[in-house]
């Protein structure tokens, strides 16, 4: 017989979903072209335009998790030979350096240390000495290691033939982002985490210079099923085109979802996870526990934290997980073995989350 355990989600995600995007899960099943579910994509979108903070036609979850996202956008607005300047400054940095390349595209890597802030002008600097680069590309919310890169200043690229790309995969939701206010070109998040759905959706949102880019290339997007320009075409389109068979019940997920964060307010949601993950940020120095992230420059949806000497981390890991059904995170590249990455996304971002954690550590560590 299989069992099925609760657990709180606490890792880098996926995170415990809104009670209201489970029960949209229930839904009758609907067809991938039926006018319900097209309707539904419709009302979608104009969800993540506000959740994004755009005004931007082409914005639509694409079939997938936040690589699926990654991976359209970088498809659709590279051709092969093309230069992409990438901010690298921890294990996403470094996934958008290989998509890239896999692409075709010529990378240059601007970084800083792992569980430090990009400059941005170094990155502009970059840009400087690289006018001719297709894009600039950095994660706002480095999910390795628990920092936040600024993305703001790099507004200044709407001034250039450079498109700004963001990886807005744990941000979205969770903390200050403004695709417009910024001059972001492009970017990309993913359901499970701060939106409070289930896994399986990428929202995208591309601006209008950035869909003239993708629109003016002579070489075919290298991937039919994240082609952002037919996917366009299969949900925005006044007569939609057959694209793929896409699951109506993911996306009723997300629309309940993103219709809880919106009731509740973007700039409350930003504030509720400050305070949350501050919280447990303290809690955890008291207890010994160091963080990753510089001082500054700290998320507060996701932290990264070193245990205290002495303690083998995968063991209490484990131990949290067993006895307590509380997951959390392993550590990755050079933090791996030596940290934990604790996750207080959406609806996890709760004073009972820590509560329930610190209380089960106390225990362990007692």
């Amino acid at each position: 017989m299989i069992t099925h355990n609760d657990r709180l989600l606490l890792g880098p995600g996926p995170s415990n979903p809104y009670p209201e995007a489970m029960e949209a899960l229930g839904r009758p099943v609907l067809g991938h072209l039926d006018p319900d579910y097209l309707a539904l994509m419709t009302e979608i979108s104009g969800q993540l335009r506000t959740v994004f903070g755009t005004a931007n036609e082409l914005t639509l979850p694409v079939s997938g998790t936040g690589s699926a996202g990654m991976e359209a956008c970088l498809a659709s607005l590279l051709q092969p030979g093309e230069k992409a300047i990438v901010g690298v400054n921890g294990y996403f940095g470094e996934r958008l350096c290989e998509v890239a390349a896999r692409g075709g595209a010529e990378v240059v890597r601007v970084e800083a240390p792992w569980g430090r802030a990009l400059d941005p002008e170094a990155l502009l600097g970059a840009r400087r000495t690289h006018p001719d680069a297709r894009l600039l590309a950095v994660v706002a919310a480095e999910t390795s290691t628990g920092v936040r890169n600024d993305v703001a200043p790099l507004g200044a690229l709407r001034d250039t033939d450079t498109l700004l790309l963001v990886d807005a995969v744990t941000a979205l939701g969770g903390s200050e982002l403004r695709v417009d206010d910024w001059g972001i070109d492009a970017c990309y998040s993913a359901s499970q985490k701060c939106l409070g759905a289930p896994s399986g959706l990428a929202p995208v949102t591309l601006s209008a210079r950035a869909v003239q880019v993708m629109q003016a290339r002579v070489v075919p997007v290298r991937s039919f099923y994240l082609d952002l320009g037919l996917l366009q075409e299969y949900y925005l389109a006044s007569t939609p085109r057959y694209h793929h068979t896409a699951s109506s019940t993911l996306a009723y997920a997300l629309h309940a979802g993103l219709a809880r964060l919106l009731a509740e307010g973007r700039e409350a949601v930003w504030a509720r996870h400050a305070a949350i993950g501050a919280r447990l940020q303290d809690a955890l120095r008291k207890r010994g526990f160091g963080l990753v992230a510089q001082d500054g420059h700290r998320l507060a949806q996701l932290t990264a934290t070193t245990l205290p000497e002495g303690l083998d981390e995968a063991p209490l890991r484990r131990a949290l997980l067993q006895r307590y059904g509380i997951e959390v995170g392993g550590g990755l590249g050079e933090f791996a073995g030596r940290a934990w990455r604790i996750g207080l996304m959406g609806h996890a971002a709760r004073e009972r989350s820590v509560v329930a954690l610190l209380g089960a550590v106390d225990e362990l560590l007692g």
